[in-house]
């Protein structure tokens, strides 16, 4: 498949965002070393397996597809096993509203059937500041009130380095999905939600990079050989069960991620 990608960012930066591809972010290069897993070195054929997608309306797993919401019971489309995962928008073709040299922003309107009942509006922009790449997410309740949790799920390339200092974990059940426990964080490897506040920082290709983020749950999957995946969001996983965040019409849940190239050498 020959992807069509936009391209944001003259200087050591570099950024290839894929509208027709969930709106995703395609690659990241810095001074030429390319930051992400992409298309073509996805070790699986599916959307779930390459670049930095937007999650939204919700982020993670739904248990079951399932959740109560204003006093009615919603069944949605399971697509990783027996659970809902990741929303909507990474299998979506978004639109571009504006573009220039150092940025980008794109919208979707979400769909008002089975795959998410409740439409609504996601928004996206994605601008090369200097050696940061800023990422912002927001979803815009319409005609009704709806659930939202947002997030990004970037696919690194595999870190020589990570450094993350998460203060605690959601315990998982048997079923893979986190509970609302949280419990003391143990040796990895890991596919888990942790609680983070400090800047996550990692090593790829001989880059040092820091990821930063005003969301406070951060998904942390490095079971992979090829990648690492290190995945901020606005809640947890199963969060219209676990920690439901509501919008009435017109109100927006807005949330910003920014990886930023350090110079060689540099720790946190």
């Amino acid at each position: 498949m020959t992807l069509n990608t936009t391209v944001i960012g003259d200087g050591a930066v570099q950024v290839e965002v894929a509208p027709d591809q969930g709106g995703r972010i395609a690659q990241i290069t810095v001074d030429g070393v390319a930051l992400l897993v992409g298309h073509a070195d996805a070790h699986e054929p599916s959307p779930l397996a390459w670049g930095s997608y937007p999650m939204v309306p919700w982020a993670g797993r739904i248990r079951r597809g399932r959740f109560r919401f204003d006093g009615d019971d919603y069944e949605l489309p399971v697509n990783f096993g027996a659970h809902a995962i990741h929303g909507v928008g990474f299998g979506m073709q978004w639109t571009v509203t504006r573009h220039d040299s150092d940025s980008i922003e794109l919208e979707l309107a979400m769909p008002t059937d089975r795959r998410w009942p409740f439409g609504g509006v996601a928004r996206q922009r994605v601008r090369v500041d200097g050696a940061a790449v800023r990422c912002e997410l927001s979803a815009r309740a319409v005609e009704r009130a709806m659930p939202v949790s947002l997030g990004w799920h970037p696919w690194f390339r595999k870190p020589a380095q990570l450094d993350f200092r998460p203060r605690a974990m959601y315990r998982r059940d048997d079923e893979h999905i986190a509970v609302n426990e949280l419990v003391t964080v143990p040796e990895g490897p890991w596919d888990d939600c942790f609680v983070n506040e400090p800047p996550v920082a990692v090593r790829i290709g001989g880059v040092d990079v820091l990821l930063e983020s005003d969301c406070r749950d951060w998904v942390v999957y490095d079971m992979p050989a090829h990648a690492t995946c290190i995945e901020p969001q606005s809640a947890p996983p199963d969060a219209f069960n676990l920690r439901p965040n509501r919008i009435e019409p017109g109100e927006a849940l807005t949330v910003w991620f920014e990886i930023r190239s350090l110079p060689s050498g540099n720790t946190r």
